[in-house]
């Protein structure tokens, strides 16, 4: 039997998690992505803290959906709260989710804004 979209997410997110985890000197930036917003936090795994966070429920309160443009603005806030941090590197953990879309438009807005993975 198949499994469901969700059951697949959360296996392959299981084997990225397994391969990085966030240091001190380079945290994780971790993407979560609903039918209604997008959110990303930079966290550091050794600690268990969350060192900066951005969403588009931020700037985008009013609206239901989101779209790519917003999601490049999630990832340009996300590297300006991370440099007011001190963050430069990064590790971009996608959550299981493919590398395109949504989720490729929030790692380029967070490179423009500076944060190197």
């Amino acid at each position: 039997m198949a499994t469901s979209k969700l059951n697949r997410r959360f296996r392959i997110r299981k084997g990225i998690r397994k391969k990085i985890s966030g240091t001190p000197t380079k945290p994780r930036v971790s993407v979560y992505k609903s039918n209604r917003a997008i959110y990303a936090q930079i966290i550091d795994d050794v600690n268990g803290v969350t060192l900066a966070a951005a969403s588009s429920k931020e700037f985008n309160a009013d609206k239901k959906n989101y779209n790519l443009e917003d999601c490049k603005v999630v990832g340009q806030k996300l590297a300006e709260k991370a440099k007011t941090a001190g963050i430069e590197d990064v590790v971009f953990d996608r959550s299981g989710y493919r590398y395109h879309g949504r989720i490729k438009n929030l790692a380029e807005g967070a490179r423009e804004g500076g944060l190197k993975f």
